[in-house]
């Protein structure tokens, strides 16, 4: 019903910066929250940060270096990565909640971006 692209990962030196993207398209009536999510090898998935009309939300280990936000026009959101450190390595995935046309409620998730911070 809705479906997420997501872009931007690659290899970036530590200190350096990434932006990535989240594209959602498909039957959208209102999207209430997007956000990003990581998983790095051999632990749970986590929330980075999270974007709804009443603001925005980070993890404590990025707060300060990632920015989130959102083109509400083009369904997309983005995620600013600065400071990158070699802990941030991870594959990043997008996620959006909301209502179909139909009013039916969703919860769809991307096929993630790999993020890899060399030291």
């Amino acid at each position: 019903q809705v479906q997420l692209v997501e872009s931007g990962g690659g290899l970036v030196q530590a200190g350096g910066s990434l932006r990535l993207s989240c594209a959602a398209s498909g039957s959208i009536f209102s999207i209430n929250v997007m956000g990003w999510y990581r998983q790095a090898p051999g632990k749970q998935r986590e929330l980075v940060a999270h974007i709804t009309s009443g603001g925005t939300n980070y993890a404590d280990s990025v707060q300060g270096r990632f920015t989130i936000s959102r083109d509400n026009a083009k369904n997309t959101a983005y995620l600013q990565m600065n400071s990158l450190q070699p802990e941030d390595t991870a594959v990043y995935y997008c996620n959006a909640r909301g209502s179909t046309w139909t009013k039916r409620g969703y919860d769809s998730w991307g096929q993630g971006t790999q993020v890899t911070v060399s030291s």
